[in-house]
């Protein structure tokens, strides 16, 4: 195929006009990813385990998926909050790469090599597409960053400092 002087100006306005588009949908894309990861965390209910109050009945949204102060205990493993989520770089996610993050919720395990609690289903979410794993990462991190620190891990010998909620097989 070869073009002649006379098709210059279509080929820059056709150039022009998919740059122009490309550079347009660039923020879209990722409005699109955040309003997806948004929506996702919802009906995954992220909030119920992530929520300071959630568990107690009045959820502080103010401080959304910032951590809970209820540690889910399970017989014979430990007692295990509800982490910060947020992107605080000190309590929460703000230190771990969206890659880091789409790796724990499908895998159950953390940029230090250690798997997340026990309570935390990602084996559920293990299933996500890749497009879904990130769009919760992407959401997570647009978050506006909330200091603070959730109490625990304890272990099973350990006295956990705050309220606790027991998990206990049938007898």
């Amino acid at each position: 195929m070869s073009f002649s002087p006379e098709h210059t100006p279509m080929i820059r306005h056709t150039l022009s006009a998919l740059l122009l588009s490309a550079t347009l949908a660039g923020p879209a894309l990722a409005d699109d990813a955040v309003a997806r990861g948004k929506y996702l965390v919802t009906v995954i209910s992220c909030g119920d385990c992530h929520t300071p109050g959630h568990l107690l009945g009045k959820p502080d949204l103010a401080r959304a998926l910032s951590g809970s102060e209820v540690g889910l205990e399970i017989p014979g493993l430990g007692v295990f909050h509800g982490s910060n989520l947020t992107p605080d770089k000190e309590t929460g996610l703000g230190n771990w790469t969206e890659e880091q993050i789409v790796t724990a919720i499908r895998t159950g395990k953390r940029p230090d090599g250690r798997m997340l609690a026990p309570v935390m289903p990602w084996m559920s979410f293990a299933a996500l597409s890749d497009e879904d794993a990130r769009a919760i990462a992407v959401y997570l991190k647009s978050l506006p960053p909330v200091a603070n620190k959730v109490a625990g891990p304890f272990g099973a010998t350990d006295k956990p400092t705050g309220f606790v909620m027991r998990i206990s097989a049938p007898q």
